[in-house]
């Protein structure tokens, strides 16, 4: 073996790293056993105290902190913020996290956790808004933030009024105006989870079911020995839902129905399970597999953390309109009561899209305001079509104004652009998710891009008329 110097320091430090990888308590250090533990493998380690290691944590956070501001300082871009606020069941207290989204200088999209910060109660719109100014001007971020997103409620409505209140909107994209993002996973999961509520009864009775065949090691073995006497594949353990995210009870239905048999066999052997699923619960699951489908692929694409989601957000939104008009004509009156509920809600909270969600999109080669064009004609006819495409590309004007005034752009940048969108044009098809009938609307699209041309004359227009060979 060859020489080894023992040094204090450098295990301390590694301890810590151990901590904050695992998430372990503080208190492990002076933990009885721990110490004999560190004492049996280095006799000379020096035991240290929870708020030792305590020191040693933010130090660590300094100079991780440091490393970010120098990311941050060396991209010349844009700041987006997320931000959520929790109360913690076991202690009461309400904690914030705010993280960072940006793209570096290879074009790769970034996020860094800023702070953790207790929240104390009440947690008012002005307390919370007092907690993330203070994080945004700790870490110099108020004059390069593009737009915070944020949970749809009203506390969070208000917070948004508090912050631009305090930022300077010179600062800010067109004075502020598209600084508010309410975040699109949770409006769909809103939408779906409480039109689920029709089918609560059926939807429990399942979940009862699947709780009590996965409470016990011992149920569990029971339940795959009934399937493999079946013949029944099980490659899917059985899952529980989460109340709060409806695509976890869209799973737990989706597993549970390849099971239906096995449950009615182990009816027959045990005793204690009395409350099997019904055959109209089955039935409902299954339908519900095929129409929930579409709502499971996007929630999951607008989760994604490894690649950008604003550019899928047109597309797939509208596609979700479309289909709840196809549940319309659906022959179970509980998938029509459904649909009808559901359209409600998602004309409520995406009636008027969000402008930089349609600007995304346009700056897809592929799609450029054809798409928009497209979909505005299906989703509103023509006329009412022709206001909100003018509406779209008054903002892409205005932002092209803004940034030619604020910012110098070099004669290379040109190419380096159209470089970089044919770049990530492959990545981005593959990301989409495609129905059958979205592929059939594509190939619609494509006709109608054929028949249509741009009427826009400006700089902008050079690259809305430009043609790209990127059809994924």
């Amino acid at each position: 073996m060859a020489s080894y110097a023992f040094d204090q320091n450098v295990v301390k430090q590694k301890l810590a790293h151990m901590i904050l990888m695992h998430e372990y308590p503080l208190s492990m250090v002076e933990h009885e056993a721990f110490r004999e533990y560190s004492i049996a493998l280095q006799p000379t380690f020096k035991s240290v105290s929870r708020n030792s290691i305590k020191k040693e944590i933010l130090q660590i956070y300094d100079v991780e902190k440091m490393k970010t501001i120098s990311i941050l300082d060396a991209n010349n871009c844009r700041i987006a913020l997320t931000t959520d606020l929790w109360t913690a069941s076991s202690q009461r207290k309400g904690y914030m996290a705010v993280t960072t989204h940006f793209i570096d200088e290879s074009w790769c999209l970034q996020s860094r956790i800023l702070r953790f910060i207790y929240v104390p109660c009440p947690h008012t719109a002005e307390t919370i808004c007092e907690a993330l100014h203070e994080c945004v001007m700790d870490w110099n971020l108020d004059r390069r933030l593009s737009a915070l997103t944020v949970d749809n409620c009203s506390t969070n409505d208000k917070v948004i009024e508090f912050m631009l209140e305090k930022l300077n909107k010179n600062d800010l994209w067109l004075n502020g105006q598209l600084y508010h993002m309410r975040c699109c996973a949770h409006i769909l999961n809103l939408i779906v989870k409480d039109r689920l509520a029709v089918i609560r009864d059926g939807i429990e009775r399942i979940g009862d079911n699947v709780a009590y065949w996965v409470a016990t090691p011992k149920r569990k073995e029971r339940f795959v020995e009934a399937a493999r006497q079946l013949n029944t594949e099980c490659k899917q353990m059985l899952v529980l839902d989460c109340k709060t995210r409806w695509n976890s009870t869209y799973l737990m239905l989706i597993v549970a129905s390849k099971y239906k048999t096995v449950f009615s066999r182990l009816s027959a052997r045990d005793r204690q399970y009395i409350s099997v699923p019904q055959e109209k619960d089955w039935e409902l699951a299954s339908k519900l597999e095929d129409n929930l489908r579409k709502f499971y692929e996007v929630t999951e694409m607008f989760s994604g953390t490894k690649y950008p989601t604003t550019n899928l957000f047109f597309l797939e939104v509208c596609e979700i309109r479309l289909s709840l008009s196809d549940w319309l004509t659906s022959e179970s009156e509980v998938i029509r009561k459904m649909a009808q509920n559901m359209i409600q809600k998602h004309e409520h909270y995406w009636g008027v899209l969000h402008e930089v969600m349609a600007v995304a999109t346009i700056l897809d080669p592929r799609y450029k305001l054809k798409l928009i064009g497209f979909y505005f004609d299906s989703l509103f006819g023509k006329p009412d079509s022709e206001f909100h495409i003018k509406r779209v590309f008054n903002l892409c004007r205005d932002l092209v104004d803004e940034y030619t005034l604020k910012f110098k752009v070099s004669e290379g940048s040109s190419s380096y652009g159209e470089s970089a969108s044919s770049s990530s044009s492959s990545r981005l098809a593959n990301s989409m998710c495609r129905s059958k009938k979205q592929a059939e609307r594509m190939t619609i699209f494509d006709a109608y891009v054929n028949e249509t041309n741009p009427t826009y004359k400006s700089e902008l227009y050079a690259y809305l008329r430009r043609k790209f060979c990127l059809t994924p």
